[in-house]
Parts: C-alpha cells; sequence; structure tokens
C-alpha cells in the first residue's frame, strides 16, 4: 500500500524576501509634562492685594504673612491655568511695552496705603431729594405769574405813557386818508424831542373836553396867519398844497384872517366839510397835542405809514 505525504506544508522560510512585513504599533509613551505656567499679575490683582477691605464693624486685624510658597508647591507640582500665585510682598507689576505700568519703574516698590478710618474708602451716600407739596408748587407757579403779569404791566405802562399808543379811528372827519374804524400807531416820542410841522397828521386833546381825543391834520403853526376864501386855506396869505382833498370833499365857507398865537396850532380834518375842528372850536395848545400818526396797521391791505 503507498501512502502519499502531504507536501504542502513546509518549514517556515528563513529568506527575508519571503517573510510578510506587518506595522506593529509603537508602545505609548507619556510626554513630559510641560513646565509650569508662570502667570503674571493684572494690575487689578495687585491692587486687591495692596488695598484692605472695608467692612461695617472697623479696620481690619492684621493677617498673619503668608507663606512664600503656596500650599501643596513642589518641585513637581504646577497650578492650573489662569490662577497664577502672587507673593504678597511682591514689588514687580506687569510692563505695557517698554514702560512699567502705572509709570513706575521695575524696581520701584510699591507703597501700601492703609488707614485706620474705613469712612475714608466709602462711597458718599446721596440721599433723595424731598420733593415739594402740590401746595408749594402752586404758589411757586402763581407768583412767577404775578410777576411777568407785573413786569409786563410796568413795561406797557412806560410804552403808553413815553413810547407809542394804539388809536382806533371813530367817524369820516380824515377821509378819505383815514377811514372809521382804522387802527393807528401814535408816536409819542416825536413830540417829546421835537415839534409838530405843517402837515402832520396828530392826536391831540379836544379843547372843550380834554377826556376825548381827535385825529386832525395840521395847517398852521404857531406865528401863522390862517384865512380860507370859499373853502380854498391861505396861510400867509400863500394858498396851501390840500391835493389830498377831493373836490366833493371841499368846503365853501370862508374864515380868518387870524394869527395864529404862541404855543398854538390851528388844526383841520381833511373831509373839510364834515369835520369838526379849529374853524369851530378856536387853536390847540400844543400840550393838548398827544402824538403824530406813524402807521396805519389796519386793515392791512391798505397799511400805510405816514
Amino acid at each position: 500500500m503507498t501512502h502519499s505525504h502531504d507536501d504542502s506544508r513546509q518549514p517556515p522560510s528563513t529568506d527575508p524576501a519571503d517573510l510578510d512585513l506587518q506595522l506593529v504599533p509603537e508602545p505609548l509613551v507619556p510626554a513630559e509634562p510641560p513646565p509650569p505656567a508662570v502667570i503674571e499679575p493684572s494690575w487689578r490683582q495687585i491692587l486687591a492685594m495692596q488695598t484692605p477691605p472695608v467692612n461695617d464693624v472697623g479696620p481690619r486685624a492684621p493677617e498673619a504673612p503668608a507663606p512664600d510658597t503656596a500650599p501643596g508647591a513642589g518641585p513637581g507640582f504646577a497650578e492650573p491655568a489662569g490662577a497664577g500665585h502672587v507673593r504678597p510682598h511682591d514689588n514687580t507689576i506687569g510692563t505695557l511695552g517698554d514702560e512699567p505700568m502705572g509709570g513706575l519703574p521695575h524696581d520701584a516698590p510699591i507703597q501700601e496705603f492703609r488707614s485706620s478710618d474705613p469712612t475714608e474708602f466709602r462711597a458718599p451716600v446721596l440721599l433723595p431729594r424731598e420733593r415739594p407739596s402740590t401746595a408749594s408748587r402752586v404758589g411757586e407757579e402763581l407768583l412767577a405769574w404775578l410777576k411777568t403779569l407785573a413786569s409786563a404791566a410796568v413795561y406797557a405802562t412806560l410804552i403808553v405813557t413815553f413810547g407809542f399808543q394804539v388809536a382806533r379811528v371813530e367817524g369820516q372827519s380824515m377821509a378819505p386818508t383815514l377811514a372809521d374804524q382804522d387802527r393807528l400807531i401814535v408816536n409819542k416820542l416825536a413830540y417829546r424831542i421835537g415839534t409838530p410841522q405843517v402837515g402832520d397828521i396828530v392826536m391831540l386833546y379836544y379843547p372843550l373836553n380834554p377826556d376825548k381825543s381827535f385825529v386832525k391834520r395840521v395847517i398852521a403853526e404857531e406865528g401863522d396867519q390862517i384865512r380860507i376864501v370859499e373853502g380854498r386855506v391861505y396861510r400867509n396869505d400863500v394858498p396851501i398844497n390840500d391835493d389830498y382833498v377831493p373836490t366833493e370833499f371841499r368846503s365853501h365857507d370862508d374864515y380868518g384872517p387870524q394869527v395864529v398865537p404862541q404855543g398854538y396850532y390851528f388844526v383841520m380834518g381833511d373831509h373839510r366839510n364834515n369835520s369838526s375842528d379849529s374853524r369851530h372850536w378856536g387853536f390847540v395848545p400844543k400840550k393838548y397835542i398827544i402824538g403824530k400818526m406813524q402807521l396805519r396797521w389796519w386793515p392791512i391791505p391798505h397799511a400805510l405809514v405816514f
């Protein structure tokens, strides 16, 4: 009987070319720990260490000096990041560029400031302002209004007495120059520093009743001779220029001749046949002339400066 042998099993070859190369991972070796990070304290931490806390009881009792080495520190000890240790008597501070923070040189010690009076470190207490009562505020408002009204009254009195006055025309005696209900501004200062002139439109007191006031035109002044013939007015024998009087408003009466006395004026209305004036009640003393008609401000479309 023939026995066959399985020749497929061959002894392992020692030829390097026949060996299968396999990658074997290298064992993990722990790396050396990084050197402990030295974190430089900020200026806020330095100030916090140098400034004693303030409490309401009194000055803080002195603390025992801390050791130069933090607890647990040793050759192989490293503090966690962000928790750098600062010695209490460390006189160095961080730098910004080439200059030490705060302008102190590197070798200049920081002077500690401690005060036994804890109130020196307290912020001032602001007390709430007491609000005035309603009655007090109303009284103040009324007083302010009274002051304003009094000042306005004083100013108005001064203006009306020495400056200007508002007047209203009643009647047609000055038509067509002025109409009924026209509003006027009378310049009272003009005749305090000057005198009325011929042709001025003036506001005056009625000589027969000074409680009333009229608006008329000055025709002649003191020393002039006045004469009227058939409604035509002559001053010093010269006819006056009265083109402002329409033909239908002229009168046909006669007057004079008369010489105007010293300190008096002869006045007439522009509506000659519908005016009560010096032809009827005589001359007007200068002291009765209130002021010069300066402006007609109403109605606005017919506003006019005289």
